[in-house]
């Protein structure tokens, strides 16, 4: 099952992840919530649409805009809302394939 791993602390547990571009967006239910804090950072994909983001906040240490996600994707996107995908200081292991977008 991916887990979403950081500074010790499961941060995501699902064995329902949607893997888009090599990253897997984990259902918003399955990920720990109380240690994301809402960032101010927003990115666009031409495809995906406009991301918003979280940072992680673990026992003092802090990794900005460690987390994305789509409000309202685009429709060729779809299979992501609802999702959170995490940057390459978490750890997701094992990297096995569940569904793709």
């Amino acid at each position: 099952m991916p887990r979403a791993v950081w500074n010790g602390r499961l941060i995501a547990e699902s064995d329902d992840t949607v893997i888009v571009e090599g990253n897997h967006y984990f259902p918003l239910d399955a990920v720990r919530t109380e240690y994301l804090t809402a960032s101010d950072k927003h990115t666009i994909c031409l495809w995906k649409g406009r991301a918003s983001y979280f940072s992680l906040q673990v026992e003092g240490d802090r990794l900005e805009h460690a987390a994305w996600y789509y409000p309202k994707p685009f429709k060729r996107a779809a299979g992501i809302q609802g999702r959170v995908a995490f940057e390459s200081g978490v750890t997701v292991e094992p990297q096995s394939m569940r569904r793709t977008c």
